[in-house]
């Protein structure tokens, strides 16, 4: 029941922070952002604390956020045409859903999230 209670609390720290970042990034933001965060910040959770160099745990990172929102992107922009985000106008976007630039922001802001995981990480370890 703890991991269970554990889990549950990273991923509502993980959609309010990514509710966040979309309102201070654009403006605004949409329920499924906020889904798709807390599932984004449980992976960062999960890859924080492995042994491998921070270099490779913040690319897995970022490919893992790029996926699950190439997978968002076309359940919710494409095939619900709820259009939520739209990077047609981007460089090399894929079908407007991800393109390279927001996976870059991902990458930064990836040191940031394993850092906080590990001190949740500890936070949890040590009650």
């Amino acid at each position: 029941m703890r991991k269970v209670r554990e889990h549950i609390n990273v991923y509502l720290v993980g959609a309010i922070m990514y509710g966040l970042i979309e309102i201070i990034w654009r403006g605004h933001t949409h329920w499924s952002m906020v889904l798709t965060g807390g599932v984004c910040f449980l992976i960062i959770y999960k890859i924080a604390p492995l042994a491998s160099p921070l270099l490779l745990r913040c690319l897995a990172i970022t490919f893992s956020i790029t996926a699950i929102e190439f997978a968002v992107g076309v359940i919710v922009n494409i095939i619900f045409e709820l259009n939520v985000w739209d990077y047609t106008d981007r460089k090399f976007n894929l079908f407007g859903q991800i393109c390279p630039l927001y996976s870059a922001f991902w990458f930064l802001l990836s040191f940031v999230g394993v850092l906080f995981c590990k001190y949740i990480y500890q936070v949890y370890r040590e009650q």
